[in-house]
């Protein structure tokens, strides 16, 4: 435990005063889930996910997703030996730990469709072989909510396999000045150091997983995002994917708080980062004003959890 909140702390070094967003990208990694870092430019997206990684002791590797983008140049290719004759398969940069992939919008979607395998089994195929990833393998992907022209939005299956939505969003005055103190000689980025290894991010998983959930509390999970499925606003709702997230995420922030079980409040501050992404709102209730997250509030305000 004591592990975890030094990765925290140390994330905090470069990515000042959102230690909210942080500890949600911790609850990712904890739960073997992909981000999404969706925000305008320069607000910290590409830097939150660089520290995380760096804060790890694992390999990283970027992609800078562009509308020339091959699904091979992601997952690798077989190449022509000619001493042996023979092919050889040539790793993409997939076959890492943490994958950064940067405005993964601005890839088509068949390079997008690239990460649809590897995101979900943690695995990738090619030419009839399968190849395993590492056990912490996790997807950052960074997108620009606006400046759409030349961008490919995500289809409803690459959204649902994110884990959680964040949003770094702008910083205050007193932290904007820190930030401009901190980097007045030298980024932050470049003295940071590893300060947990694989072997305890896999424990710290395992005990995740031993935080204990209530029928109750589960089936308030599953509540919620039933409700999503027959709302009159919502043209798709949660999946069952999602309600694993969710309770999942819930033990996560359990652990990340020192609790020995899951309480409804886990499940109320998980809801939004883990649901709001995977709702799609009818074009009639757009057009009225309404977006997911609202709809999402109305729902967690209908349904009750348990005493």
């Amino acid at each position: 435990m004591q592990k975890i909140q030094g990765l925290i702390e140390n994330v905090e070094r470069v990515i000042v005063g959102k230690r909210a967003v942080i500890e949600l990208a911790v609850v990712a990694l904890l739960c073997r889930g992909h981000v999404l870092l969706e925000d305008v430019p320069g607000t910290g997206k590409t830097m939150l996910a660089r520290a995380l990684a760096r804060s790890v002791a694992v390999d990283m590797k970027r992609i800078q997703c562009t509308p020339d983008l091959l699904p091979s140049d992601i997952t690798g290719v077989p190449i022509f030996n000619q001493k042996t004759s023979e092919f050889e398969f040539r790793p993409g940069p997939v076959f890492t730990h943490v994958l950064l992939a940067d405005e993964i919008n601005r890839a088509t979607p068949r390079a997008q469709s690239a990460l649809l395998e590897c995101m979900e089994e943690f695995r990738v195929s090619v030419d009839g072989i399968t190849y395993d990833l590492p056990k912490t393998f996790m997807v950052l992907a960074t997108q620009n909510p606006i400046d759409m022209a030349g961008t490919y939005t995500l289809p409803e299956a690459q959204l649902d396999r994110f884990f959680v939505r964040l949003s770094v969003g702008y910083p205050s005055l007193d932290d904007e000045l820190r930030i401009l103190a901190a980097q007045a000689q030298k980024h932050p980025i470049d003295l940071l150091q590893p300060v947990i290894s694989e072997a305890e991010v896999l424990a710290a998983r395992e005990a995740v997983k031993a935080v204990h959930v209530s029928p109750e509390v589960a089936r308030y999970a599953a509540s919620i995002t039933a409700a999503t499925r027959s709302h009159a606003d919502l043209r798709l709702g949660a999946s069952t994917r999602g309600t694993l997230a969710l309770v999942r995420g819930a033990q996560g922030l359990a652990y990340l708080r020192g609790r020995e079980f899951v309480s409804p409040d886990l499940v109320k501050a998980m809801a939004e980062p883990v649901l709001a992404h995977r709702l799609i709102v009818r074009p009639q209730a757009t057009a009225m004003g309404q977006t997911a997250r609202a709809i999402l509030a109305s729902i967690m305000e209908q349904v009750l959890p348990p005493v």
